[in-house]
C-alpha cells in the first residue's frame, strides 16, 4: 500500500481512537492536571504519534499500547475516587505554607517548594506584603491559594450594605448570522420579537450580526460584522 494512504488511515484511527478515550477519561485530566497527569498526556500522545507515523511496525502493537496507557489512567482515577488515602498517596493532598503570616519551612522543604517560586506566586495573587496573608495552600496540581487576613480583604458590596440584583448567564440568540431558534423558544420569544428589535436598531437581517445575546433581565448584547466606529475616537496604539 503506499505509504501516504498508510498514513492518513492510521492518522484517522489514532485521531478517533484519542477522541474515544478522552471522553472515557473525563475531564478530569484537564481539571485536575498534575505534574503526572501532564506526563501521562504527553505519552499518549507520543503513542498515538508513533500509531501514526512508523510505518516500519505494524498498527496494533501502538494500539495496544495506547489502549494500556488509557487503561491505566482510568483505573487510577477510579481507584483515586474510592479510596481516599490511596488518591493522597497518588495524587498529594493541599499543603499549607503560610499561616498567619508566617512561612511554614517544614512543609516547604518536604514540598521542595523555593521561596522565590512563593514569592512569585503571591505577586501573581496581588500580594506583595506576605504579612497580609492569612492562609497559603499549595493545591495538588502546584497552583496556590491564597487568604489574605479580614483586614487586607477586598470591601465587597454586601459589606457596605449596597443592594444589588443577582447576574444571570445570557443566552445565544445570534451566531455567526444565524439565528439560533431553539434559544428563542427558552426564552419564550419568537421571530416577530427579534425582527423587531433589530429594527430598533436599525439592522436589516440576522446576517448582519455576528453574535447577539439576550439576558434574563431582558439586556442585549449585538455585535455586528460590520461595525461603525469612530475613528476620532479612537487612539493610535503607534502614538
Amino acid at each position: 500500500m503506499n505509504e501516504p494512504i498508510v498514513v492518513i488511515v492510521r492518522s484517522i484511527i489514532a485521531f478517533f481512537t484519542l477522541l474515544i478515550f478522552t471522553r472515557v477519561l473525563g475531564k478530569q485530566q484537564i481539571s485536575q492536571l498534575t505534574f503526572f497527569d501532564y506526563i501521562l498526556g504527553i505519552t499518549i500522545g507520543s503513542v498515538a504519534a508513533s500509531l501514526t507515523t512508523d510505518l516500519d511496525s505494524r498498527a496494533w502493537p501502538h494500539w495496544v499500547g495506547l489502549f494500556m496507557w488509557t487503561l491505566l489512567v482510568w483505573l487510577i482515577q477510579w481507584i483515586t475516587t474510592k479510596s481516599r488515602k490511596l488518591s493522597i498517596y497518588l495524587d498529594g493532598e493541599p499543603t499549607i505554607v503560610i499561616m498567619n503570616g508566617k512561612i511554614m519551612e517544614d512543609a516547604m522543604k518536604k514540598l521542595r517548594y523555593r521561596i522565590d517560586d512563593l514569592v512569585e506566586q503571591l505577586r501573581q495573587k496581588d500580594v506583595y506584603d506576605i504579612t497580609q496573608v492569612e492562609f497559603a495552600i499549595i493545591e495538588k496540581d502546584g497552583r496556590l491559594s491564597v487568604l489574605k487576613k479580614a483586614e487586607h480583604q477586598s470591601v465587597t458590596r454586601k459589606d457596605m450594605n449596597v443592594a444589588v440584583q443577582p447576574e444571570s448567564v445570557a443566552t445565544e440568540i445570534i451566531y455567526d448570522g444565524v439565528v439560533i431558534y431553539s434559544n428563542l423558544r427558552q426564552l419564550k420569544l419568537d421571530t416577530k420579537w427579534l425582527y423587531g428589535e433589530l429594527k430598533k436598531m436599525n439592522i436589516d437581517s440576522p446576517g448582519e450580526v455576528m453574535y447577539m445575546s439576550r439576558k434574563q433581565d431582558g439586556t442585549l448584547y449585538v455585535d455586528l460584522y460590520k461595525d461603525h466606529i469612530n475613528r476620532d475616537n479612537v487612539t493610535d496604539i503607534t502614538d
